[in-house]
């Protein structure tokens, strides 16, 4: 969060009066949609300050991310029943007339008429009286119309209609239409629109996944086994991570099941010198830390100073010793590492279009120039890990796209300018079992691409490259 929405939000927080969930929903969102703050920082600052708990911290939560991503299609129902420009209210009232308009499409186990009256309440701590009564014209307005918004027609306008009904930028959706048709973009669209899956990473180092489901359990937690690592656990009835103080004891990390298998793409010998190219925060480097036993020495460089606490951090909870960190632009690999390494990981800066569920307010932030833009910096990271890996050597190349240009085009270039690499089968390395031909076709040709809504995982890509000469 900049400094100015972190400022603003303490002052808004001293000057309202509403300190339960919606009220500090408002000024949240007035961090998020108009200070640019980024979402799940703002959410956790704002739980951090507060004392917000059980039902009220998930409402809290839930109204927060909601508006976050269906803010499009918020503000254009609610124009339908404004007399003026959504924009020209105060900050204030326009997040109040989003949450309440959330509440009436979207959350089904909160009464209409509980919505509207807690909208107008805080639209009486914001306002004066004819401020709460446009509150509370315009969303009974909505709900007497839900089921009558004249939504662009599917069949005739299948980017416009996707892009209200789904709230998504027009330009992303006419991208998965080509890519997946229109039931797997409407499936898409909806996957990034429910609340993403907590799974977490048992640190095998300090437990094992049977003490810590039990831990897990007793305090209320319903805790299974993950579909495709076998040390992940599926976790739901989240207290909150400062009530869990397993996290504290190093006992786990949190980390989606997709990216927990760019590790066992690598899978490094225990004793080896690893490159970790791109490393903050450090949740694939201390996975990586994890499968070698914490033996052997990993060398996790970042190009941002500010960010290697992160990684140290990490590591220090976690209980882990072989990791060093340097500061580095991966682009200079050949020059940065002392001696070749056996195995390297690029974890590449990429667009992030495969973990929009999980960053509510990402989508709204992501331009198509970056499609055009990152390629070139993917590969420059890839083809400086490339000189600097040792003969024989793995590298596995991965991002949380599934943007074919930030993929497989990457590693298709990255092959052709380097005719000492060849891609190496996945299947004995990542413990995923696919069911599609298309994906065991892939794997054994040495990549995966992970798709939200046909695996129902984030979105991931990796390959794995072995360096012949």
């Amino acid at each position: 969060m900049s400094k100015h929405s972190s400022r603003g939000g303490t002052n808004r927080q001293r000057r309202g009066k509403r300190q339960d969930a919606r009220g500090l929903a408002v000024e949240t969102l007035i961090d998020i949609l108009e200070d640019g703050a980024y979402a799940n920082i703002a959410v956790h600052d704002r739980l951090q300050q507060t004392q917000l708990s059980g039902p009220e911290r998930g409402l809290f939560t839930e109204l927060v991310y909601g508006v976050a991503r269906t803010r499009q299609t918020l503000d254009w129902a609610l124009s339908r029943f404004l007399n003026r420009r959504l924009d020209s209210l105060t900050p204030a009232v326009r997040n109040i007339l989003r949450l309440g308009a959330y509440q009436l499409m979207y959350l089904e186990r909160v009464p209409p008429r509980a919505a509207i009256h807690e909208a107008v309440e805080l639209a009486k701590v914001y306002g004066h009286q004819g401020v709460a009564g446009l509150v509370n014209g315009v969303l009974r307005s909505l709900l007497r119309n839900l089921n009558r918004l004249p939504f662009p027609s599917l069949a005739a306008e299948p980017v416009k209609h996707i892009a209200l009904k789904y709230s998504h930028p027009e330009w992303l959706v006419e991208r998965w239409l080509a890519a997946y048709g229109q039931e797997g973009t409407i499936r898409l669209c909806e996957y990034n629109n429910r609340p993403a899956p907590l799974t977490v990473r048992v640190n095998t180092l300090k437990t094992t996944k049977e003490e810590l489901r039990r831990r897990l359990v007793a305090k209320g937690m319903e805790v299974a086994n993950s579909r495709y690592v076998p040390e992940a656990l599926l976790v739901e009835n989240w207290p909150g991570l400062e009530q869990v103080e397993e996290f504290a004891q190093g006992l786990f990390t949190m980390q989606d099941e997709s990216s927990m298998l760019v590790a066992h793409a690598l899978k490094p010998a225990g004793d080896a010198l690893v490159v970790d190219a791109c490393a903050a925060p450090g949740t694939k480097t201390t996975h990586l830390a994890e499968l070698m036993q914490d033996r052997g020495k990993i060398l996790a460089f970042d190009i941002h100073a500010h960010k290697l606490p992160l990684i140290k951090q990490a590591c220090r909870r976690l209980g882990i010793t072989s990791v060093d960190t340097h500061l580095g632009d991966a682009r200079e690999l050949p020059r940065l590492v002392p001696r070749p390494p056996s195995y390297i990981l690029v974890d590449a800066p990429c667009s992030g279009l495969g973990v929009l569920g999980r960053r509510a307010d990402a989508r709204w932030r992501k331009q198509p120039e970056q499609l055009r833009e990152l390629p070139e910096l993917q590969l420059a990271i890839l083809t400086a890990g490339g000189k600097a890996l040792a003969p024989g050597g793995v590298m596995v190349y991965s991002t949380c796209s599934i943007s074919p240009e930030e993929n497989q085009v990457v590693v298709r270039r990255f092959l052709a300018e380097n005719p000492g690499f060849v891609l190496e089968n996945l299947q004995p390395y990542v413990p995923f079992t696919p069911e599609r031909e298309e994906d065991r076709q892939l794997m054994g040709e040495g990549m995966l691409q992970l798709l939200p809504h046909v695996h129902g995982v984030d979105g991931f890509f990796m390959a794995r490259l072995r360096k012949l000469t």
